[in-house]
Parts: C-alpha cells; structure tokens; sequence
C-alpha cells in the first residue's frame, strides 16, 4: 500500500498552483522493436549513460521518461495488434515548446559526428504530440504538472483516436495520475504519427504488471461508446539505472 502523506493535494490549494503551472506543452515519442540482435540491455545502458543526458542540455527538454516491455507485459496487455504490437521500447522526451525540436534535431547530428550514436532500435513510430489534459489521483498529493518527476514503478500507456478524459483512469488503484496527448501534424522525416491519435500516460506507483487488470474493466467501459476507439493498451516497465537486465523484452 503506498504511504499516505499529510496535508491537502496541490491541486486543490490555489496559492501552490498559482506559483506555477510547470512549460511542458510538447512530446516526442519514439517507439521501437527489440533489438535484432537481443543486446537490448547494451542499448539501455548506452542510451542511459551517453545519449539521454546529452539531451537535458537543451532548455527545451525539461524532462524524459524511458519505458521497456517484458514478456510478462506483453502478456497483461489488453490491446496489442499488428500496427503496435512490436512495441517493446517507448522513449518520451518532453519539450517546453514544439520549436526545441530544432535544437534536438541539431544536437542529434552533432553527436553522431562525433561517433557518439550506435545503431538505433528498430523504430515501429515516431510522433510528436501536444499535451492536453493531466490529473493527479489526490492521495498522491503533488499536482499534476510535476507528474513528470515523481518517480514511477511503470506506466501504462493507450494509444486511442477519440476523445476521452483521464479522470476514471487516475481512480485506479496504483495510478498516480495522468498525462493525455495529441498528435500533431509535423514533417514526415521527424515523426509520422497519425493526425488526431490520442497518447495517454499512465504513471504508476504500483507494479505495472500487477496494475493492468485493474485498469482493464475501467478500460472497457471507456471503450464501450463511440467516441473512442483503442489501438494500444499495454504495461511497462522504467529503465532501472545500473541494472540493464532487469527489465529487458
């Protein structure tokens, strides 16, 4: 049982969100396959260590969050298919603005000509996504702009088109809250995710595996209407810094 902290949560004490509403408006979303060669946990580690600190010396980038899928994920999920099934590995970095992709991009390229990119993972897509709706559960008292830096035993994320809110989702036990995205049009060589496709967070403080059937009954009631349509719904876990094969496709 997660413990439960004093006083009243953020979200609900107007002079703490009045000091501020935290800058990220803006995701990009890399998902990609297992490694060809099943040295995922070299890749982790090189990308944990080289590749995503690099990454925080932009001011646009404000924070990240990398995600892996074990088989006992890839068994808990409630929707897979053929476009997202392959999904083993989702990198988020999220930007204060659309524009600080420009500086990733040239950071991108001045790292690899100093010999400092090994072969990336096999991407299955590659989006860029505004942010539109975050919720706090209550009990975990920080709001819902931090959601981002609170830490996590896993996420689980849905890919949707359609609109729905996050709030039945945040009542589930073992979620700290949510985070809802939409994708945005942008050039094809930089992302290509499907214009008005729904990204949707989950970030857990409880086991990701153990926190997917209780998401499911709330996850076939959100179906269950017209107006969304599931694509992806799947468990993982965070990279564990020093511990690359702890949690590995």
């Amino acid at each position: 049982m997660t413990m439960q902290f004093p006083g009243t949560p953020s979200d609900q004490v107007a002079e703490v969100v009045a000091t501020g509403r935290g800058d990220i408006t803006t995701a990009f979303v890399s998902m990609a396959r297992r490694h060809p060669d099943g040295t995922d946990a070299d890749y982790l580690r090189w990308h944990t260590l080289d590749h995503r600190p690099e990454q925080h010396r932009l001011s646009a980038v404000r924070a990240s969050l990398r995600l892996v899928s074990t088989p006992e994920c890839r068994a808990a999920r409630a929707i897979s298919g053929d476009r997202f099934g392959p999904v083993d590995h989702v990198m988020t970095y999220f930007f204060t603005d659309i524009g600080g992709l420009d500086g990733f991009n040239e950071l991108s390229s001045a790292l690899g000509d100093a010999g400092r990119k090994l072969t990336l993972l096999p991407h299955v897509e590659r989006g860029v996504y505004g942010l539109q709706t975050k919720v706090a559960a209550p009990r975990v008292k920080v709001g819902a702009d931090v959601l981002p830096w609170r830490p996590i035993l896993g996420a689980y994320l849905l890919i949707e088109h359609g609109t729905a809110g996050p709030a039945e989702l945040s009542a589930v036990d073992g979620v700290a809250g949510v985070w809802s995205f939409e994708s945005l049009r942008v050039d094809e060589r930089l992302a290509a995710a499907q214009p008005g496709q729904l990204l949707t967070y989950c970030f857990l403080d409880d086991d990701p595996v153990a926190t997917a059937p209780r998401l499911r009954p709330v996850l076939e009631r959100r179906w269950e209407g017209a107006g969304v349509k599931p694509l992806f719904a799947a468990p993982f876990h965070p990279v564990v810094p020093y511990e690359w094969h702890r949690y590995v496709p």
